[in-house]
């Protein structure tokens, strides 16, 4: 007989150490490990060189290009940065942060209560975050960073009368029209300038705010994302991915960036669709709606955004369900019409957004170049554990696409190595997103920060990897983001 667990057990208490229905540290069924070879870990390894020699030809090419012509609107190829090495009061901290995760995080998640992790998990990517923000000062690294010329809060003024500035907002988005917006505001939908415009209503106007509101709800992604993996792949491999998301390298740009602020928005989407389509809340068709909701919103603070349709799909195939599609979509709808309503065109802006990037910099930028050395920003930003970890889920797709062709790989399945291959499909969801973005011409450069939300799905993969070596490479991941940090100045 079919029986479901309550709410209670499954989406709030979690399984747990010692628990009846806790993991076997080595059960095939939840560990890769089980099936571990030395030929393995030496193809982990290769992925390893393989990204340092990616980001090596993209440093080297770069610089040859940019010196030569500087087309690349790059000081620092391939990340937008210059030449800055300095310390800050966020450098003890940040060292801390990181010797603290890597020494005690993987004991630590496998043996926490489950809200104890998620609660542990969010106060330390904040932590890691505002660590890595401060390295370069208060005012540069948090106040600032989202007041410059470019930035969100340049305009909040011009928002005094929203339904107004809504139905004139695309006349402002190409350059040469009087009172062009800022590249940021024009670059984005006017949910993103919204948000901060609402902050200030509510009495958290300038900078100082708008950079706690990024890095505090940003952060919360990774709540989102452990949520999606232990509904979708079991909580071992949950458990087993938390250090890796709370130590993201992509820490760098989201101290203080709003596109951490959309990773979020983005990843909760997903994690209450993946809890609606495996029933593990009270009320699957609120979470439904609820996740839809979110994806609209998303879709209005990023035009890119929309890519992330190919991991919420993942969600559905993974449950094996398309009872939570209805709920969802109307959810989806509210945005959208709310927008289109207030005078707002989304086809139109985007349409002008296309025309305005390449008058700037996205016309010069080389394509030839940056649509292999956007993947050299992704392997920087995501760190060497994911990409070892893209690598095994690469490995497992073919065995997992075969079983769930054959019935056999749902959510409430327990085949063999059922978990790790679920969680492979839904890491190469988000990589076929990051690839679509980097194939459009439309994420020339930059992509550090902007891929963010796609970033955030390819962590989890590190669960993958052997559970013996999980400090070596977090340790590989987190040096060079201090590094980088430390050697340059990112402007994010």
């Amino acid at each position: 007989m079919k029986t479901e667990h309550t709410p209670r057990t499954e989406a709030a208490e979690g399984t747990g150490p010692g628990r009846p229905d806790a993991p076997d540290a080595h059960d095939p069924r939840t560990d890769p490990e089980g099936a571990e070879s030395g030929r393995a870990r030496r193809l982990d390894l290769i992925a390893a060189a393989a990204g340092i020699l990616l980001v090596t030809a993209a440093i080297l090419v770069g610089h040859a290009i940019q010196n030569r012509n500087g087309t690349l609107r790059a000081q620092w190829p391939p990340l937008l940065a210059s030449w800055d090495p300095h310390l800050g009061p966020g450098t003890p901290a940040a060292l801390a942060m990181a010797v603290l995760v890597v020494a005690y995080g993987p004991p630590l998640a496998a043996r926490l209560p489950w809200r104890g992790l998620l609660a542990a998990a969010w106060a330390g990517s904040a932590a890691w975050v505002f660590s890595m923000a401060l390295i370069d000062g208060w005012y540069r690294g948090v106040e600032r960073r989202l007041t410059t010329k470019h930035e969100y809060l340049r305009v909040i003024d011009r928002f005094d009368d929203i339904p107004a500035t809504l139905r004139d907002f695309t006349n402002h988005i190409v350059i040469g029209e009087p009172g062009n917006w800022p590249a940021h505001v024009a670059g984005h939908p006017p949910g993103a300038t919204l948000t901060f415009v609402w902050l200030d209503r509510i009495g958290l106007g300038g900078g100082a705010w708008a950079a706690v509101w990024c890095v505090v709800v940003g952060s919360s992604a990774v709540l989102a994302a452990l949520i999606t993996v232990r509904v979708l792949a079991g909580e071992h491999l949950a458990r087993r991915a938390a250090p890796f998301l709370v130590l993201a390298p992509a820490a760098v740009w989201a101290g203080v960036s709003a596109d951490g602020y959309f990773a979020a928005v983005a990843a909760w989407s997903v994690a209450l669709l993946a809890l609606a389509a495996t029933r593990r809340v009270r009320f699957p068709a609120a979470a439904a709606v609820g996740g839809g909701l979110l994806f609209g919103w998303t879709c209005y603070l990023s035009y890119g955004l929309g890519l992330m349709a190919a991991v919420l799909l993942m969600v559905l195939v993974l449950a094996r369900t398309a009872r939570p599609v209805v709920p969802f979509l109307l959810g989806a709808l509210v945005v959208p019409a709310a927008f289109t309503l207030a005078g707002f065109n989304w086809w139109t802006a985007y349409h002008l957004l296309v025309e305005r990037y390449y008058q700037g910099a996205g016309g010069i930028r080389p394509y030839a170049y940056w649509v292999w050395a956007n993947l050299a920003c992704a392997v920087l930003a995501s760190g060497l554990a994911a990409v070892a970890g893209v690598r095994r889920s690469a490995s497992y797709a073919f065995g997992a696409v075969r079983e769930l062709r054959t019935g056999a790989g749902g959510v409430r399945r327990t085949g063999n190595g059922a978990p790790a291959q679920r969680l492979a499909l839904l890491v190469l969801a988000a990589l076929v997103a990051l690839l679509a973005a980097d194939l459009s011409g439309m994420s020339k450069a930059e992509t550090e920060r902007i891929w963010q939300p796609f970033l955030l799905w390819l962590l989890p993969a590190a669960a993958l990897l052997p559970a013996r070596t999980a400090r070596y490479w977090l340790v590989a991941s987190v040096v060079p983001a201090l590094l980088i940090n430390h050697l340059l100045w990112t402007g994010w």
